[in-house]
């Protein structure tokens, strides 16, 4: 037994409801991406404003405690103090020259007594896995020019053990017990060193610079918003292809003849002649 088909105004209405809901998760889609190209549209113009801007003073730009405002990211500070070289943290699984490198942090105490952990650069693994040799930072008093940058998030895991002396990610509250728990280690920033006078034999490789690339995140917008516009004219054409195919099957029906009409009329006609006349 066939299943009877809907009425093509019910169909119709139907497909217009699936395009509407289309339409929406695309817009919501677009309306992310915008944002998403907002918000690296303000990262590189804070990287173009702050990165090779004039060194500040470090009680100017950055709180003790918090968040590090976003005006001050990336801005350079120049700081005059010693390293705390027997303290250096390693930070694991970092992506650098196509290896798990190690980035190396090691806190640096001004003359004010506040300490702020400075990322010196990378080191590539050894073969066990374990990191290369770790160039010492100069002794003795030292003058820093370093770029703030904010703190990391904790892994998505959740796991936080490592081995003694690393950690798996930057985030300074983390950091600040693994070194006991120091209250004047500044947990709203750390720095990306510049430039240390007076400079070492040796340094870690130099972290590279932020990337200027706005990232695809407009054309992904726009393509979205043409899915949304493409969702319309696929439920058109599936209409419209319904209709046309309907006509033909209209066409297509057989119709009586007039001609047939014609010649039955006509052979009536002379069959009533025929019974008129004399047998």
């Amino acid at each position: 037994m066939s299943r009877r088909q809907a009425p093509a105004a019910v169909r119709w209405t139907a497909y217009v409801g699936v395009a509407v809901l289309f339409a929406i998760a695309c817009g919501f889609l677009a309306n992310w991406q915008f944002e998403r190209n907002t918000e690296r549209s303000r990262q590189l113009a804070l990287i173009a404003a702050n990165y090779d801007a004039e060194p500040a003073p470090l009680n100017e730009l950055v709180p003790m405690t918090g968040d590090l405002p976003i005006d001050s990211e990336w801005h350079p500070v120049d700081l005059v103090g010693t390293y705390l070289t027997d303290d250096t943290v390693l930070v694991r699984n970092r992506p650098h020259g196509g290896t798990a490198a190690f980035e190396v942090l090691v806190p640096f105490q001004t003359q004010d007594g506040r300490i702020l952990l400075i990322n010196r650069g990378w080191v590539p693994p050894a073969e066990n896995s374990s990191p290369s040799a770790v160039p010492a930072p100069p002794g003795g008093t030292v003058e820093v020019t370093a770029r703030l940058r904010p703190g990391e998030s904790l892994p998505r895991s959740g796991r936080t053990d490592a081995p003694e002396g690393q950690v798996p990610t930057i985030h300074l509250p983390l950091i600040a017990d693994a070194l006991g728990g120091d209250p004047s280690v500044i947990t709203s920033a750390y720095g990306i060193m510049v430039s240390e006078t007076p400079a070492p034999a040796s340094v870690p490789n130099a972290l590279a610079s932020p990337s200027e690339d706005p990232g695809p995140h407009l054309s992904y917008a726009i393509q979205w918003i043409l899915f949304a516009v493409m969702g319309f004219l696929f439920i058109g054409y599936v209409i419209r292809t319904e209709l046309h195919h309907r006509r033909e099957d209209a066409e297509d029906s057989p119709r009586p003849l007039r001609t047939q009409r014609r010649v039955d009329r006509d052979m009536a006609e002379e069959d009533e002649i025929l019974d008129r006349l004399p047998s």
